[in-house]
């Protein structure tokens, strides 16, 4: 018997069918409602050729802009218009009876004459279908096809019936999405705050939200306390972005990376010879912030001669410059942080108490990442999305065990460090072809030891160990710049250099031997917030 000849035309159709039906499956397996936007716009564009697409899902209740959209090949006004098209006219009518739009011609067509990006990009085709049914809860827009022409009868069942399948993978993700609302105790706070950068829904980080809403609008001083690395400047800038000042500059300067003798011309400015430095005029961190934000990290470890200064600027909310007799106005908030017990250093009279109480009208405690666990998976997905996004990586997620064991795992560094090491693995992943990111990407240093011997101080000590010698080795051993890339005081950094007995062309106790102890004989350096001191 001969064997059946295949038509190619039907050979290609049966080909992309399966194609389609393999993708589907593949979008069955997204847990976020955004990157399932991206692949499912990113195959209804490629499914009917268009050379524009726009995709939204609205909740149950939910009102104004959309909180999931996606758009493809369109302009910001474009997306506007195309939203304001939805809630009027004939295509309010036909989304909302569960009929899809298709018009040869947009720019002939009077439902879309009013639409300023019709006229400008020369819209032709257009092929509107909703997204789940009585009532639809989303739209695909798809606008002007790749080829000449208007959209077929086909391209039309193809989207129906693709959005068919995606309703019901939506409609999933929306019901996930709606119960991890219900326990983001951030929910009520991120309504009236613009804090998207600031990722996580614990209850510590609720409470930090709590405050901000309410310093942010106030035009007064904000004291950020807290562990290192845990992500007090970009809370200064979200307080920022809050404010009054939003179109004015931010400025930041941090306190512990300037010599003594410099403090005063960086914060103030300095007049022409009033130091070695200076044979113009040089303007300081106040001049620059005017109308606007100055933001002091590590403020603790200003001198006394500075502090004095600072408390003028505070009180007077005028200036001097070095080397000038005549005051300036100034017109600056001032935000500040400190990781290190201001309280202690004024009874220690090492700090300015009257300049204590000025800095802190309000204050902001910052938490560590080991008091809101429930944000480190979170945090991590960001960070790797972030990364990819920066280092224009393909798409690169964690994997199952990677994401249990980055929510296992201690990070005394908080919110820098887990960053850091998320970015380090997804540019492993990448340079090894990878799509995830896996555990020993996360933790190369417990790759081929015997991590079942190893114990938690053990294992946070020698992260701690290799973290700070290379840090010094990539600034040639300048601790004022190692300093401030790994968020620390000074004087901490000569602490940690001790502890470990760091040194140029050394290594470390940690290097050196693999210490195991048993529950008598743990060696643990940590104080209370897991940071090394001797």
């Amino acid at each position: 018997m001969p064997d059946a000849v295949v038509n190619p035309s039907e050979f290609g159709r049966l080909k992309r069918e399966r194609d389609l039906y393999r993708r589907l499956l593949e979008l069955g397996a997204k847990t976020e409602v955004e990157p399932f936007l991206e692949d499912v716009l990113s195959l209804f564009v490629e499914l009917a050729g268009a050379k524009r697409g726009y995709i939204e899902l609205r909740g149950e209740r939910e009102e104004g802009p959309p909180r999931f959209w996606m758009a493809h090949g369109c302009y910001d006004d474009d997306v506007e218009e195309i939203r304001q098209a939805f809630s009027r006219g004939v295509i309010a009518e036909a989304i909302a009876t569960g009929q899809t739009i298709v018009t040869e011609s947009a720019i002939r067509d009077p439902r879309f004459l009013k639409r300023g990006s019709i006229r400008r990009n020369g819209t032709e085709a257009v092929l509107c279908a909703p997204i789940g049914v009585e009532p639809p809860f989303g739209v695909v827009y798809l606008q002007d096809r790749s080829q000449p022409g208007a959209f077929s009868d086909d391209d039309r069942a193809n989207i129906e019936l693709f959005a068919g399948h995606v309703a019901a993978l939506a409609a999933r993700l929306l019901l996930c999405q709606q119960q991890r609302d219900q326990e983001d105790h951030t929910l009520p706070f991120r309504k009236t705050l613009r804090a998207e950068r600031l990722v996580g829904r614990s209850p510590a980080l609720a409470k930090v939200l709590k405050v901000m809403v309410a310093a942010a609008p106030l035009d007064v001083g904000v004291l950020l306390t807290g562990p290192s690395g845990t992500g007090k400047t970009e809370i200064a800038r979200i307080l920022h972005e809050n404010s009054a000042r939003s179109a004015g500059p931010f400025v930041e300067l941090n306190c512990a990376t300037l010599p003594e003798t410099l403090v005063e011309s960086e914060l103030f400015g300095a007049m022409p010879g009033a130091h070695s430095t200076a044979a113009k005029r040089v303007l300081g961190k106040v001049a620059a912030a005017e109308g606007g934000t100055l933001f002091l990290d590590e403020v603790g470890e200003l001198r006394p001669p500075a502090q004095a200064k600072l408390l003028q600027l505070l009180q007077g909310r005028e200036y001097y410059p070095l080397g000038s007799a005549k005051p300036v106005r100034a017109n600056v908030r001032v935000i500040a942080a400190t990781n290190v017990d201001l309280e202690a250093a004024v009874l220690r009279k090492e700090f300015r108490d009257d300049l204590f109480y000025r800095l802190r009208v309000m204050t902001i405690r910052v938490p560590s990442l080991a008091e809101r666990p429930e944000d480190i998976a979170d945090l991590a997905a960001h960070f790797c999305a972030h990364a990819c996004d920066v280092h224009r990586l393909p798409r690169i997620t964690l994997s199952a065990g990677a994401a249990r064991a980055v929510a296992a795992a201690a990070w005394p560094g908080n919110v820098r460090q887990l960053a850091h090491a998320v970015e380090s693995a997804v540019i492993l992943a990448a340079s090894e072809g990878m799509l995830e990111v896996h555990r020993g990407h996360l933790f190369p240093e417990l790759e081929g030891t015997d991590a079942r011997r190893m114990t938690f101080q053990e294992a946070t000590l020698r992260f701690q160990e290799q973290l700070v010698r290379k840090t010094l080795e990539e600034t040639s051993w300048n601790v004022t710049e190692a300093a401030e890339l790994l968020d620390l005081a000074r004087s901490h950094v000569y602490n940690l250099i001790k502890a470990f007995g760091l040194g140029r062309g050394r290594k470390g106790p940690q290097e050196q031997r693999q210490r195991r102890s048993g529950p008598q004989g743990q060696v643990d350096l940590r104080d209370d917030d897991g940071v090394v001191r001797p």
